[in-house]
Parts: structure tokens; C-alpha cells; sequence
């Protein structure tokens, strides 16, 4: 039977203790990691190596060159660490170091995506992060977990598991809730705006690429290394917070467009338009309300409500400079309904 693909991404707070690469923690992911080994074709995503880097830089203050600096002084700590704790279970690992171009360019994703194939048939799990060094700030993932959101979309993932340093999305009294069918406002208002001190994500990133992961038709399960086979549990959705899969049929292509590619511009729509697009026809000039940053012809772009919510990614037809000029033009399609994912 053919494998599915699994993606677990651990925050700096969940894998480091005091600046330290935390080697109980390691070695449960290890242990656990080998369990489910024979069922999916897996994918690490694993923060840490500022963290466990950093210490190395005198008078540390978290700036841009020492934050690339403590990435390669700790990423290769990071990755020896995994390594020297799989070893007993006979799983081999490599280093992924990947930049947002390779995901943006279709071409080199499918490279990627070849190369992770080649390794999970040689049973070598890939243990992918930013490659900080050479990372333009401009193009920068937000944090890993967009990375990993773009490897699970991009690579059709049953699951995506979120690990941090708390036990799932907490509700107003701080309970953990064990089940969210669809990621709307009323979920997003309950991620705190803090995050960890070692890490640069939190719940609210967690919540937004967890709501871009399930309208993809991918289960998202957030959780933390707590108690006993926690991961192995996340997977079963028997801990933290499982964020249930929306059924969609969306193309490969499509899934690489609403996630992968690079967003350059950004309009809002009236109802109307809105509707038409909710029943799957294509996005017309008149419908627009705003272009709020412009797009060239070919490039991807968003789609906002009224009230300022992205409902979808569409590749332009015309550029947003003529589109303007030629708004009075009857029929004028912007987008056509092949090339507009409803996010």
C-alpha cells in the first residue's frame, strides 16, 4: 500500500531548554518518528538551530546578521543532534535547508518534491529549515510554520502536525479544544498575539497556515511533546487540537498557487462578485472594488472581501495598471475561474 506523506514541524521552544538542544526530547521524536516511519513517508520541519546557535555570539541582541550567524553555527548542531538519536532505530536523515524561491519557482518545487522522493524510497527522512545564511529578508518564509504548510500542501500531506509549546488551541478558559471543524474569525480570535522567546511564530501564525492547510484538504493537528507518545497520539487525533480537512478537489497546480507561489498584489471585491466566485466563475473587472497593491500580467495575487478577508488567490490575466484603464470594459476578465483558489 502506498505510503501517505507526513509532515511534523517542532518550534525552537519545543526542542531547546536554556539555549540547549533538549536531548530527551530529541530522542522521543526518535523513538516515535521510527514508529510511524512504516506508514508514511515523513518530513521534519524543525526549528532550533538559532536557538542552540546563538550562545556562540558574543553580546547576542537578536539582529538580522547574528540571527543568520547563530543559523549556521546551530543548524549543524541541530542536525547531528537528530542524527546521533536516530541512529539506533537504523533511520538515516538528511539536511534540507530550503529558501522561498523554491517553492515560488514551479520548476524548482518539482525538483524538491523529486528529491524528497528519492530519499524516502532509500527510507532517509529529510529534515528541512530556512536557509538563514543566504535568505533574502525580502523573500524570508514568516516562520516554519509556513514552510512546513508549504511542504504539506505542495506535497498533498495527509497530515501536518504543528508542534509547540503549548497542548493545542486553548479556549477562553484555557482549555484545550480537542476539535475545530473550519478555522473562521471566531477561532482566530482565540490565538494570544505573544510567542515564545526562542521562537518567531505563535498561534495566530499557527491558525492561518493551519486554515491555508485544511482548505487545502489537509488535516492539521497542533499540539506539544506532553506526556507519553504524543506524537504518535497527534497523529491518531487523540491530543492537542485537531483541525479537521475540508473537502476539496484542487489540482496539484492549484494547491502549489494558493500556497507556494509569491503574492504580488492584492484588490477587494463587492458581493457580487464574491458570489460568482463561490460558484466557481471567473473574477470581472466590474466587480472590483480596490486594487490595494498592484500585479503584472501572470503573476498571483489575492482576493479580499469587503471586510479586508482573503478569499481567494487568482493568476492575473491583465495587469492591474490597464485593468484599471480599461475598468469600463464590458466582460473584462481579470482572472479566469481555472486560475482562482478559494482559500
Amino acid at each position: 500500500m502506498k505510503k501517505g506523506v507526513l509532515v511534523i514541524k517542532f518550534g525552537s521552544a519545543s526542542v531547546t531548554s536554556d539555549g540547549e538542544i533538549d536531548e530527551r526530547i530529541i530522542l522521543e521524536i526518535a523513538r516515535q518518528v521510527s514508529v510511524l516511519q512504516s506508514q508514511y513517508n515523513i518530513v521534519i520541519v524543525s526549528s532550533g538551530a538559532v536557538a542552540a546557535g546563538k550562545k556562540f555570539i558574543p553580546k547576542y541582541k537578536g539582529t538580522l546578521e547574528q540571527r543568520k550567524a547563530a543559523a549556521a553555527i546551530g543548524n549543524p548542531l541541530l542536525v547531528r543532534k537528530y542524527s546521533t538519536y536516530f541512529k539506533p532505530f537504523k533511520i538515516a536523515l538528511a539536511q534540507s535547508l530550503c529558501e522561498r524561491h523554491h517553492f515560488s519557482n514551479r520548476e524548482q518545487f518539482l525538483q524538491l518534491k523529486s528529491t524528497y522522493e528519492t530519499l524516502w524510497k532509500s527510507n532517509v527522512i529529510p529534515i528541512a529549515n530556512e536557509n538563514d545564511v543566504v535568505s533574502n529578508k525580502e523573500l524570508k518564509f514568516s516562520d516554519n510554520d509556513e514552510l512546513a504548510t508549504l511542504i504539506a500542501t505542495g506535497f498533498g500531506a495527509d497530515k501536518l502536525l504543528l508542534c509547540t509549546s503549548v497542548p493545542g488551541v486553548l479556549d477562553a478558559g484555557g482549555n484545550v479544544i480537542k476539535e475545530i471543524d473550519t478555522i473562521d474569525k471566531s477561532v482566530l480570535s482565540l490565538a494570544r498575539k505573544d510567542k515564545s522567546s526562542v521562537g518567531l511564530g505563535g498561534m495566530t501564525s499557527k491558525l492561518n497556515f493551519a486554515r491555508l492547510a485544511t482548505q487545502m484538504g489537509i488535516e492539521v493537528v497542533i499540539f506539544c511533546m506532553q506526556g507519553v507518545d504524543s506524537i504518535i497520539k497527534a497523529v491518531n487525533g487523540d491530543a492537542g487540537t485537531v483541525c479537521r480537512a475540508q473537502e476539496k478537489k484542487v489540482s496539484s497546480k492549484q494547491k502549489w498557487m494558493a500556497s507556494g507561489s509569491l503574492i504580488k498584489g492584492l484588490v477587494t471585491i463587492d458581493k457580487g462578485a464574491l458570489n460568482a466566485l463561490l460558484n466557481r466563475k471567473s473574477l470581472l473587472a466590474v466587480g472590483i472594488i480596490d486594487i490595494i497593491e498592484h500585479f503584472e500580467v501572470g503573476e498571483v495575487f489575492h482576493i479580499a472581501d469587503e471586510e479586508g478577508t482573503i478569499q481567494a488567490v487568482a493568476k492575473s490575466k491583465i495587469d492591474s495598471l490597464s485593468m484599471k484603464a480599461k475598468s469600463k470594459t464590458k466582460n473584462l476578465e481579470i482572472a479566469h475561474a481555472d486560475d482562482i483558489v478559494l482559500i
